[in-house]
């Protein structure tokens, strides 16, 4: 057992995309596993309306389907709880029936359940999730809060009811956790105090809100409020009147309110969420939370986004590589083989820009598109993907015919080309208005890819300026990704002497754009040294969810201290 239990570690030092590690907590531990494992472990349950593969419309389907992993490494017992859209193979019907009051009429789901990884999947089904398989979020308010509501209650008593892990028990109520993701399941702490904490049930349940993007926050006419089949005491908590949209219910808010501690996707964003442009009229109420709110940045599923385990790297001249100074030759071979698949001239000398996103006002293609001559002036070549508003589709097919010789524009969507994208470029653009935390920039970075970001949000938190000073020894940039890692613990000044991940932009203008890609570019052409050693930094860095994981768990752990729920003033009127 202690020989099975050391290949473990030795295989799967954290985060292994190649032996992923899952750890039995259980079973007989040598001195070097247990320190991987939590010193408490919880029963952690995330709700998400969305989780990869199954369903994904963005990060949050990422962070749903990783973040998990990361916690099961540290030894948690970890269910994931989404809609069942479609019949998802290897998802098993318990036969568990159980008729909940949702939104005043009785509706009896049924729960599904997959164990993968050491992390259980249990998947929500009725009709009303069947009848959105190929748009997860369509349909009016009503439906969408019915959906929402639904999966909140269904998700708060799995616990009790689905027979989970390979020894088919349930989770039970103790050092129980939920994690809420978004405003889809912003009912869940509401829930979790109004249908089972008042009346002394899981008295010691905590849940944990996490926002992914605070622009959607489920607002409504008041009316709305009492379809939701909450005592009348609990209106207050979604009753808000701001600037931006009046009187109205918000769900968000009242999820807010009730939730044992708060995270945003990154640090950034946890202060940008505060302000009054960035919290979309819950500002005030976040700024009034103190402790209650933090921000954790996101990590990568290095199983799916690691240069020397991706498949899509395989065939077509592509090549899998080394994140290290050895990896050098196969990027370089990915780059060769990215520009021939494309079309473009294969040239090692000229740098190759790149764009992954939606094409829409938050990512800030506009800033591209408006710099358009003066970067098609350049020696460059520009590559993108992606999909979205209508003028913007058009703007990257007329770069494109225009410019043949310098361009290629993806209009659409492909999870190969986004890898072999993110694998073949020097540099990926992202000059995001608002970015929550942004999972791009770090996929770029595993890849050796420097991205150039506009200063927001988790972009600003991830991506190290480039420091001209800083010497262009690899040993010296291994060391300054390794103290970053460390985070203020760790040995600032080596961090301060590293030569950087990429560059920032301050100003969310064209002309600041046009500077980082112009110093950038230079970069590359003038001093291939520091360049590379910018890349050694960039892929030194540890961007596994395990790492991510340490952190989240932390704040599991103080949301047990803390009090379950913000206290319900009642008004009494005494009659003599």
């Amino acid at each position: 057992q202690q020989q099975q239990q050391q290949q473990v570690v030795e295989v799967g030092q954290v985060g292994s995309a190649q032996n992923p590690l899952v750890i039995d907590p259980n079973a007989p531990m040598t001195e070097e596993t247990q320190k991987m494992l939590c010193k408490e472990k919880l029963n952690i349950v995330v709700v998400a309306s969305e989780c990869a593969p199954f369903a994904k419309t963005g990060g949050l389907g990422d962070v749903a389907a990783a973040l998990p992993k990361g916690l099961q490494a540290r030894g948690h017992r970890v269910m994931v709880v989404m809609p069942r859209y479609k019949n998802y193979d290897g998802a098993v019907d318990t036969g568990v029936r159980i008729t909940f009051n949702v939104m005043g009429h009785p509706a009896e789901v049924g729960y599904f359940h997959m164990h993968k990884n050491g992390v259980d999947t249990v998947f929500i089904d009725h009709q009303c999730y069947h009848s959105v398989a190929d748009n997860i979020y369509a349909g009016d308010r009503h439906a969408a809060n019915f959906r929402n509501a639904m999966l909140c209650q269904a998700a708060i008593e799995a616990v009790w009811h689905v027979p989970c892990g390979e020894d088919r028990t349930p989770y039970g109520d103790s050092d129980l956790v939920y994690m809420a993701n978004d405003w889809h399941t912003s009912l869940l702490p509401v829930y979790l105090s109004a249908y089972y904490q008042d009346h002394g049930k899981l008295p010691y349940a905590r849940s944990v809100f996490v926002i992914h993007n605070m622009a959607f926050q489920g607002r409504g006419p008041l009316d709305e409020f009492y379809s939701l089949q909450l005592p009348d005491h609990y209106k207050e908590h979604f009753y808000l009147d701001d600037p931006f949209g009046g009187e109205c219910m918000n769900q968000m808010q009242a999820g807010l309110k009730f939730a044992s501690k708060i995270i945003a996707v990154s640090a950034g964003y946890a202060w940008e969420i505060t302000t009054d442009m960035g919290g979309w009229g819950l500002a005030p109420l976040l700024r009034e939370q103190g402790d209650k709110l933090t921000g954790i940045v996101n990590g990568i599923d290095l199983e799916e986004w690691s240069p020397e385990y991706d498949s899509f790297l395989d065939g077509d001249g592509y090549t899998r590589f080394n994140p290290d100074a050895s990896g050098f030759e196969g990027k370089l071979e990915c780059k060769r083989a990215l520009q021939r698949q494309l079309g473009l001239p294969e040239r090692d000398d000229v740098p190759l820009l790149g764009f992954i996103g939606r094409l829409d006002h938050q990512k800030g293609v506009d800033l591209i598109t408006d710099a358009r001559h003066w970067l098609m002036g350049q020696d460059v070549q520009l590559v993108m993907l992606g999909s979205g508003r209508d003028d913007l589709e058009q703007s990257l097919r007329s770069m494109e015919n225009d410019h043949k010789d310098k361009c290629r524009c993806w209009v659409g969507f492909s999870v190969e080309m986004a890898h072999r994208i993110t694998a073949g470029c020097d540099i990926l653009l992202m000059p995001s208005r608002f970015e929550p935390c942004g999972l791009n920039q770090l996929y770029a970075m595993r890849y050796g890819t420097l991205p150039i970001a506009h200063a927001t949000g988790g972009l600003n938190d991830t991506i190290t300026r480039h420091n001209p000073f800083a010497l262009d020894d690899p040993e010296v940039a291994v060391a300054a990704a390794i103290a970053s890692d460390e985070g203020p613990d760790g040995n600032r000044e080596m961090a301060d002497l590293g030569p950087g991940t990429g560059w920032l932009f301050d100003s969310m203008d064209t002309w600041s754009f046009m500077y980082c890609v112009s110093n950038a570019c230079k970069l590359f052409r003038e001093n291939p040294k520091m360049w590379r050693a910018m890349q050694i930094q960039a892929m030194s860095q540890d961007l596994s969810w395990y790492h991510a994981a340490l952190k989240w768990e932390k704040i599991f752990e103080w949301s047990k201290i803390d009090p379950p729920h913000c206290e319900i003033q009642q008004e009494h009127h005494h009659h003599y």
